[in-house]
């Protein structure tokens, strides 16, 4: 089936609409609370810049080593909350057969580390693979050839990240949770399609990208007039709701292409013929 990207975007606010109270609750409690608590409570954290020293090319990279080396457990927390609010959201998101929150949060928890050994699995073996041609043209001190390697391990990348892009709903709508099981359904469902979901990602996520700025701007220009306190606190709660919303479009967005393409779930056909 070919993905028809005008369908998949009409769906996804559709789903977002019919769940609107279950997915705000969740959606608060998982992304906009946690992002908020960041901003308020660490705010030389959330803007850490890293200071330019050009006579230490390593510099950087022990400032960013350091500042994780003292919040690494708020990142773990967050990246939990993430992941389980992830799933949660998506399988309240499912046109059929709709949990409550609590199952749904149930799910998240269930499809936790799933998820979390699929991204490894995935990971490692692009780092392994990646690595070992990058070493071998970096041996061959051909520049051209590093360079060209590294162009297409790029694209290679990105292909492979639109190919599991759908791992998340597999987890949470079809309640797989065998990692390898999985990332092979995800590549099967999204087959035939690269190309369509890519240039759709794309350009949902520059326009999401522009309004998210646009509204930054005007956050910053508003608050940044009364004062350094009330510009902390107006600054989190908006950049915070934002960042919710964005997250709740994207996984409308991945909610609904994982319907298009793998079709009425059996649960949903049994009803049909009931």
């Amino acid at each position: 089936m070919k993905l028809d990207m005008n369908r998949a975007w009409t769906e996804a606010l559709s789903l977002i609409q019919a769940n609107i109270g279950v997915v705000a609750t969740v959606a608060g409690v998982f992304f906009f609370l946690p992002y908020l608590a960041f901003a308020l409570l660490m705010p030389e954290t959330a803007n850490f810049a890293v200071e330019p020293n050009s006579d230490d090319p390593t510099a950087a990279f022990d400032q960013v080593m350091a500042l994780y080396a003292d919040i690494w457990w708020i990142m773990l927390l967050l990246i939990v909350a993430q992941t389980v609010g992830t799933l949660a959201l998506l399988a309240l998101l499912r046109a059929d057969n709709r949990p409550t929150v609590g199952q749904a949060i149930t799910v998240g928890a269930i499809g936790f580390l799933t998820s979390i050994a699929a991204t490894i699995i995935l990971y490692i073996g692009v780092g392994v693979i990646g690595g070992v041609l990058m070493g071998v043209a970096i041996a061959s001190k051909i520049t051209a050839l590093a360079v060209i390697l590294g162009l297409l391990l790029f694209v290679a990348f990105i292909y492979l990240m639109v190919k599991f892009s759908l791992l998340a709903p597999v987890i949470a709508i079809d309640k797989v949770y065998n990692p390898l099981t999985a990332l092979l359904r995800s590549w099967r469902l999204t087959k035939g399609n690269s190309v369509r979901l890519f240039f759709f990602y794309l350009l949902l996520f520059i326009a999401l990208v522009v309004v998210s700025g646009v509204i930054g701007m005007i956050v910053m220009l508003v608050f940044g007039l009364m004062g350094e306190e009330v510009m902390l606190i107006g600054s989190g709660l908006i950049n915070s709701a934002v960042n919710a919303v964005v997250i709740v479009l994207m996984l409308g967005v991945l909610a609904a292409v994982h319907r298009q393409l793998a079709g009425p779930s059996a649960e949903s056909m049994g009803e049909t013929f009931e």
